[in-house]
């Protein structure tokens, strides 16, 4: 399998601006779209995986990036300032990660805890949440700039909101890495965003 492919690096950055999009569902509405949720945390769990694709169990699930990316790409004005926001935050934090080997090791022991537990109850179960939430609190979290999310207190404030809005961005790490692995740098989404754009498009048609 041929990783380093545009389609891969496409389908890795909508994997990042659908955790994106559910961060910003969650704190604006305390709600998240179902098949997307499911499909981010799908990615967290499957470590190892024969396609890119199958890492987010299909194009479909992707929905929801996919349209947001293609948003994001197209004309000049930021379509959703705080998704963007969000997005090279997590890009951002991402390298800071790969610089820090031994909260690799310990993010990774803890999503193989979560994958036990996500066998016994349920992968979108509140205790699986509660985990995948801790597991960025005790990581991710503590790397500086810190992620800042904004939204309604309401929802900010409630415990199971918080912890699935932890989760979501730990999924949006998780598509920064695999953008990463798959030969995505930003100089290139700078220079190839036509060609991306081009990509995106014929991505979409297929689920639509």
């Amino acid at each position: 399998m041929q990783l380093k492919t545009l389609t891969n690096q496409t389908i890795a950055l909508a994997g990042i601006a659908q955790a994106a999009a559910l961060v910003q569902q969650l704190a604006s509405t305390g709600k998240a779209e179902p098949v997307a949720l499911e499909s981010s945390m799908t990615s967290i769990l499957k470590i190892d995986s024969d396609s890119v694709l199958d890492i987010y169990g299909g194009l479909t699930n992707l929905k929801l990036g996919l349209e947001q990316l293609s948003e994001q790409m197209t004309g000049y004005k930021i379509a959703e300032p705080q998704q963007a926001r969000y997005c090279a935050s997590l890009v951002f934090l991402e390298n800071r990660i790969a610089q820090e080997p031994q909260m690799l090791k310990t993010i990774q022991a803890g999503i193989v805890k979560v994958q036990i537990q996500a066998d016994q109850f349920g992968l979108l179960h509140e205790n699986v949440f509660a985990n995948l939430g801790n597991v960025y609190q005790e990581t991710l979290s503590t790397l500086q700039p810190r992620i800042m999310v904004n939204g309604d207190s309401d929802y900010l404030e409630r415990a199971d909101i918080a912890n699935k809005i932890r989760a979501c961005l730990l999924a949006g790490i998780r598509s920064a890495l695999l953008w990463k692995q798959c030969g995505g740098t930003r100089w290139k989404f700078l220079f190839a965003r036509k060609k991306m754009q081009a990509e995106l498009e014929q991505l979409l048609k297929q689920i639509r």
